[in-house]
């Protein structure tokens, strides 16, 4: 699937051509830098990796290094990632991608990211439990509590997958079907209609589905 690398940036809002306020996303996507094309013949699949962000030299692995020098890139890069079934044609190891050349204005996307981590949460932050409700009856350390987990005598065992406190956030999560409203080509921006996984500052995949979406 096409694709290509962004960071997070934030959200604002644009105005239609009827003058309704839709609310968008701020990813900035400079150019990819292509360091490897993958084929059926010497791979066993079709596939396009994509490195960007610049980083410290110091600051990547001596193997990571390397990688990119086979690609003419001498620059450290923070994120390499791997788009399966996308070639683009007339391109080589070692040419940037850019945003014009993978997407336009009303093209379909999919937006993958890791969600903000947020530690050791309680079952009201995690599950949205409603807790207790007030302290009545003596219950004055019970407002956030989860309540009973499970039977006493049969089956004597907690089961699998109860909603408990636990590590919450900090998980990859995929947001489907959202439409790039609009692009700044000049300052490496698109502007994607809803919410995007992650914090701010975070990066994300965009992939494309429209030539998939026309194609089914």
């Amino acid at each position: 699937m096409r694709g290509l690398i962004g960071k997070k940036v934030g959200m604002t809002s644009v105005f239609d051509e009827i003058g309704r306020s839709i609310p968008v996303t701020v990813i900035e996507v400079p150019a990819s830098v292509i360091t490897q094309i993958k084929t059926v013949e010497t791979d066993g699949y079709n596939a396009i990796q994509l490195a960007n962000f610049d980083r410290k030299n110091k600051n990547v692995s001596k193997s990571v290094r390397g990688h990119l020098a086979k690609a003419d890139t001498e620059q450290g890069k923070a994120v390499v990632k791997e788009f399966r079934d996308f070639i683009p044609e007339g391109f080589v190891e070692g040419d940037e991608l850019k945003i014009e050349d993978v997407f336009s204005v009303g093209d379909i996307v999919d937006i993958a990211g890791l969600t903000k981590g947020r530690g050791f949460s309680g079952v009201i932050k995690r599950h949205n439990f409603s807790g207790v409700g007030d302290e009545t009856h003596g219950q004055h350390n019970r407002l956030r509590a989860p309540g009973a987990i499970g039977n006493a005598s049969d089956p004597s065992r907690v089961f699998k997958g109860m909603r408990m406190a636990g590590q919450f956030g900090n998980t990859r999560v995929k947001i489907k079907n959202l439409s790039i409203a609009k692009i700044l080509p000049d300052s490496d921006v698109i502007l994607v209609t809803g919410s995007v996984p992650g914090p701010k500052g975070s990066y994300v995949e965009i992939l494309n589905k429209t030539v998939e979406l026309f194609e089914s």
